[in-house]
């Protein structure tokens, strides 16, 4: 399907923070990252966003075809913006997670997208990984273990995603393939943006604590946090995978707590799940490296390197985009999926042993349609 070599894959994800869809372009081969390419973002406007969170916990047979459009609207508008591109990786939204139960839901149709664009593209990346045993989640780790190549790492290194749940992937970049032993460890941290987004809107009718500010004005709850960490997911070995939704007990606790207070809360138990989780690794990380939404909260940045020991910092400090680089991770694994190679592995989803994944929709009628819209040159 796709030329040998090196291949411009346009991935893109819209996460459980439901705020819109990030669109990036990476040039690669499927193992090695030769550059980084145009990215854009097109936000889910306020009543897009309140379908999909009437949506949430939906699995395809409980009626989600409002939710699809959204998704696949919004996905349509961004992607078909690109030009020049050879694959295209869609992640879907996540409306329900339950591996070992129900499985996996990415809501969306990747045949609709290779119609309308006219490209190939690779989707459904969860749930082969669920069918073999695995997690489903976080998927994003052989992504960063190239990334760690690319930005030179000779120590072990973690990448911390901070997006509506947490994940963590630990690196050995000395380590020659994401696959084998000793490579990586990736696991879900805990609750990050989610519960503190949600609460802002419930309260507020503001969809995050910019900058945490609001969190720096209040003060933590001990004792919730406290209960808040004998949750049993924490005492589980890793790799280990949440719903968006797994720590509704935690939004519950903090429903008596002033609007500064509950955010505060929230905040805390961010930091500290991810302490709790630096514990989990094989080694502590010489850097930890923090991608998504979280790494903007100021509060949740200075929260973590007083929680961790760590050396904090946000992965534009070493010279990546913190904003698209998951939707850059999904351009590389549609790369991996479409050639054969694995995309998880035992330690990074718990699946049985590496696996590839994903569906491929190859567009309809291809010769007769035209090419794709380019709106705007990248």
């Amino acid at each position: 399907m796709l030329k040998t070599g090196f291949v411009k894959a346009l991935g893109t994800m819209s996460g459980t923070s439901l705020d819109g869809v990030d669109a990036a372009v990476v040039e690669t081969d499927g193992v090695t990252i030769k550059a980084f390419g145009a990215s854009d973002y097109r936000p889910y406007s306020a009543p897009e966003q309140l379908i999909l969170r009437d949506h949430l916990g939906r699995w395809p047979d409980d009626g989600v075809l409002l939710a699809a459009k959204v998704v696949e609207d919004a996905h349509i508008a961004i992607m078909s913006s690109f030009s020049d591109v050879d694959v295209a990786g869609f992640h879907g939204q996540t409306l329900a997670h339950d591996p070992g139960g129900r499985g996996t839901h990415q809501c969306g149709d990747g045949q609709r997208l290779a119609d309308e664009l006219g490209l190939p593209v690779i989707w459904d990346l969860r749930t082969n990984d669920v069918a073999q045993g695995g997690q489903g989640a976080p998927l994003a780790p052989f992504y960063h273990f190239a990334l760690a190549k690319w930005i030179g790492a000779d120590t072990p290194v973690a990448f911390l995603n901070l997006g509506g749940v947490g994940n963590i992937t630990w690196i050995d970049p000395k380590s020659d393939d994401p696959a084998s032993d000793g490579a990586l460890l990736a696991f879900d941290t805990g609750p990050a943006n989610a519960p503190i987004n949600d609460a802002m809107q419930q309260r507020l009718g503001i969809g995050y604590d910019a900058e945490g500010q609001l969190a720096a004005q209040g003060t933590s709850e001990p004792d919730i946090i406290a209960a808040f960490l004998t949750n049993p997911y924490f005492s589980r070995p890793p790799p280990k995978s949440l719903d968006r939704d797994e720590f509704v007990g935690l939004s519950a606790a903090v429903t008596g707590l002033s609007d500064a207070d509950a955010i505060a809360t929230l905040t805390q138990a961010v930091t500290e799940s991810v302490a709790h989780a630096i514990t989990q690794c094989p080694k502590i990380p010489a850097r930890l490296l923090v991608c998504g939404g979280g790494r903007k909260n100021v509060t949740v940045m200075n929260g973590l390197k007083a929680a961790t020991g760590c050396d904090v910092i946000a992965v534009e400090d070493v010279g990546l985009d913190g904003d698209m680089l998951e939707a850059q991770a999904f351009a590389f694994l549609a790369v991996r999926a479409a050639r054969g190679l694995p995309i998880s592995a035992p330690k990074t989803t718990g699946v049985n042993q590496p696996t590839t994944g994903g569906r491929t929709a190859m567009p309809r009628d291809s010769v007769e349609k035209a090419p794709p819209r380019n709106l705007r040159p990248k």
